[in-house]
């Protein structure tokens, strides 16, 4: 047999974010927004109910941004949660806005870092974010250039009792050792699935750091994953292809941390299940194909 399915515990076990304990599943709360993530959502109601049943699930892990909607899912976020359990923590990011077309422009200039950070504070009704991720380049992916007076300002912020920990997202190997160099990080947040593998290399380098390293689009983004391979093995294992994909994250290497995002319960609770896959030597070796 291919695999055998883990108990929840098994991938629900903990890492730590500098002096917070977290799961290694988290959740991605980007789509309990409205369409392209503006507005709110279409089904309230549901909306909550997914934010609930993933604490029930026993995910300590949420990430989130002020940017999403803007301001509508951090709002659910307090509506569904607060008072937060001391065992929740809550990971934001700043360095991007959003425009009326739907866009994500830059905003890393001291003052909308500010802003960014309080806007988070206000909205998730906390006096201190948990970590602060800075993203970095555009939409397109990283770009390279010195983080230096951005980073700069979120230290600031952190030295102010603002922020806990920091974090970079979308960023390049240079920039992320660039911030190392400024303070300590506690997580790396850049795209990386199956498909796409550009980090490896840092993947490996932050884990023997301990450092987290936490892929966003899992799943392959706005289109799902797509491989012959990816197929063949979940049909073997008679899983999804999706649930697959999450199995190999968590395998791939210990300081990963998945925050796959979805506004259903049922796919929420399929996610998890999923990723309680344990693939053998022979799955891994024919998923490796993908990434080559």
């Amino acid at each position: 047999m291919g695999c055998r399915r883990r108990r929840h515990g098994a991938f629900l076990s903990p890492w730590t974010l500098g002096d917070l304990t977290v799961t290694r599943f988290g959740y991605g709360a980007m789509q309990l927004a409205g369409p392209r993530v503006m507005g709110p959502p279409a089904d309230r109601d549901g909306a909550l109910a997914v934010l609930r049943e993933a604490v029930g699930l026993g995910i300590t892990h949420i990430d989130t941004a002020d940017a999403y909607g803007p301001h509508f899912t951090n709002r659910l976020i307090r509506e569904a949660l607060h008072p937060y359990s001391d065992a929740l923590h809550l990971v934001t990011k700043v360095g991007a806005t959003r425009d009326e077309e739907g866009g994500w422009p830059p905003a890393r200039e001291p003052v909308e870092l500010r802003r960014a950070v309080t806007e988070n504070l206000e909205n998730l009704g906390l006096d201190t974010l948990d970590v602060v991720n800075l993203r970095l380049g555009d939409a397109r992916g990283p770009v390279p250039g010195s983080l230096a007076e951005a980073f700069g300002t979120l230290v600031d912020l952190q030295r102010e009792g603002l922020v806990r920990h920091l974090g970079v997202s979308n960023a390049t190997a240079e920039q992320v050792a660039e911030a190392r160099a400024i303070a300590p990080i506690v997580c790396v947040q850049n795209m990386y699935n199956l498909a796409h593998r550009d980090d490896d290399a840092l993947i490996d380098e932050l884990a023997g750091q301990g450092i987290a390293y936490v892929p966003f689009f899992p799943l392959g983004g706005f289109g799902p994953l797509q491989s012959s391979a990816l197929t063949a093995v979940a049909d073997r294992l008679d899983a999804t292809p999706m649930s697959v994909a999450l199995a190999w994250l968590l395998q791939r290497s210990p300081n990963i941390l998945l925050i796959p995002g979805t506004s259903s319960v049922a796919h929420l609770r399929e996610n998890v299940t999923g990723a309680g896959l344990r693939l053998s030597d022979d799955d891994l070796a024919e998923l490796e194909k993908i990434g080559a």
